[in-house]
């Protein structure tokens, strides 16, 4: 199968050179040889020249709100549109968000707030390629949220604070998910330091670094990923 990874943002400062890019992370957490990568670089505009191009695309997290004036933002909007029901789409975070938003929902800063560290989610409707979980935690690292899902789109798992965590899609071989899968603890946790005092206050940024200490569930969650791709 060939992967097209989507890329709409890089880790920040140095991190990027100690911990590598999404699209490294997520052959990583997917396994480096269990598909044919592509990287598409969208924020410069680079996307396939037809969705036909991979089997299925991953849609990674970005910096950038779905809401932003960027010029990059509405041509893989454009794309994605143009790719439903023609490839399998991923969406992890901003790709989760922009999945909904693209496809007739709404995403935008949650009164909520951030979320960082360590979430659980409480799976609502358990997709045969999840081996029947109840429930899962992973790395969060988000302001802004899916509101509202957009038609065809259904519950899969969620939270209080983030109550549409993670959508399949009914009309179309998609899924999308808030939690960063791809994030390694110390990733996450390098992250956080990095964001100390800009976007987190010192007591937030230390009790998400301490929910590093109870483990996740990212393994799993990528092993999710994985069958649902080999379900195309």
């Amino acid at each position: 199968m060939k992967l097209g990874i989507l890329e709409t943002g890089a880790p920040p400062g140095d991190l990027r050179d100690k911990f590598g890019d999404y699209p490294q992370m997520f052959r990583a957490l997917l396994g480096a040889e269990a598909y044919d990568y592509a990287v598409y670089d969208a924020t410069a505009g680079e996307l396939p020249d037809r969705p036909q191009d991979c089997d299925a695309y991953l849609i990674t997290g970005s910096p950038a709100g779905v809401y932003d004036p960027l010029p990059w933002i509405p041509g893989l909007q454009r794309f994605l549109l143009d790719a439903k029901g023609k490839a399998g789409l991923v969406g992890v975070c901003f790709g989760h968000q922009i999945m909904a938003q693209a496809f007739g929902g709404k995403a935008a800063k949650a009164p909520v707030g951030w979320g960082v560290g360590l979430h659980d989610y409480q799976v609502a409707h358990a997709e045969p390629w999840m081996g029947g979980a109840r429930s899962f935690r992973g790395a969060a690292s988000h302001q802004d949220q899916v509101l509202e899902p957009p038609p065809g789109a259904r519950i899969v798992a969620g939270s209080p604070f983030t109550p549409y965590g993670m959508l399949a899609y009914d009309d179309q071989p998609a899924i999308s998910l808030q939690l960063h899968p791809e994030f390694a603890p110390d990733y996450a946790k390098a992250l956080i330091e990095a964001r100390r005092g800009r976007r987190f206050t010192d007591a937030a940024a230390d009790a998400a670094i301490a929910s590093y200490d109870h483990g996740d569930d990212r393994a799993e969650v990528g092993g999710w990923i994985r069958r649902f791709l080999d379900t195309l």
